[in-house]
């Protein structure tokens, strides 16, 4: 049996839910502060969310309106001022404690740091929303919980190319089965399969009924027992539910039974 080592973790919608109050709220802002006639919606920004990367979704939203530069220098110029723009304004937002780790995330970041289990950081977020969120919620020391983080500043490719999980893996020197990433959407699962890695998946707010294919579990938040598939494995009934800890994903990793949910 392959001896779990590593966790790696995305994280938009799996460390935090950060979209709705944090990546779409700064967007709305910044088009506000420059003096921009738009503004996305909910759904709107849902079907962004396919596309991988905020600078990405604001080059393809960019593209598709007529009041935007048709030229294309100015349009990455304008792109890029206003992705500057939102990246300070998701920071003050994080700052200001606007932004939470999901619930039942810290407990299994401890229980991993406790037991020796190396914890990793697989997103297509920037560098500087990265370090602005670990700095907030977990303090100056909070870098050194993840032994290597490698974002979407660092790859050519973004998810669901599988690049970012090829990374980490070369810099961990772990092979893909000794690992498990935990991710909240079908573009991250299938970057994560991509790279060979057993992925679990907890459901965030905007996918939570989509079609995730090939994961070792799936289920609705890692602060919650029931609803998972597979079950979480039965625990003392007298005990209060833990959440999810590291004693249920070494259960799944060891049994690496692939399920899929089609939305």
């Amino acid at each position: 049996m392959v001896k779990l080592k590593a966790i790696i973790w995305d994280l938009d919608g799996t460390l935090a839910e950060t979209e709705r109050e944090g990546h779409l709220a700064a967007f709305n802002l910044a088009f506000e502060a420059m003096g921009l006639p738009w503004r996305w919606d909910l759904t709107h920004y849902t079907d962004l969310l396919r596309i991988a990367g905020g600078r990405e979704r604001l080059l393809h939203d960019l593209a598709r309106r007529h009041e935007a530069p048709v030229a294309l220098h100015e349009r990455l110029d304008l792109a890029d001022r206003i992705h500057s723009a939102k990246n300070r304004l998701y920071a003050r937002r994080v700052a200001e404690g606007r932004l939470k780790p999901r619930p039942g995330v810290l407990p299994l970041l401890r229980q991993c740091r406790a037991e020796g289990v190396r914890l990793a950081i697989a997103t297509t977020t920037s560098r500087v929303n990265l370090q602005t969120f670990i700095a907030a919620q977990l303090g100056p020391q909070g870098s050194g919980w993840f032994e290597t983080t490698v974002c979407g500043d660092d790859v050519r490719s973004k998810k669901p190319d599988p690049e970012v999980y090829l990374r980490v893996l070369q810099a961990l020197r772990l092979s893909p089965l000794e690992c498990v990433a935990i991710e909240d959407s079908p573009g991250g699962a299938a970057a994560a399969r991509a790279a060979d890695l057993p992925v679990v998946v907890t459901r965030s707010e905007f996918f939570p009924t989509d079609t995730i294919d090939a994961a070792i579990a799936i289920g609705p938040g890692l602060d919650r027992r029931e609803g998972w598939t597979p079950p979480a494995p039965a625990v003392d009934p007298t005990v209060e539910s833990p959440g999810i800890t590291l004693d249920d994903l070494r259960h799944w990793h060891a049994q690496m039974s692939l399920v899929s949910q089609f939305g």
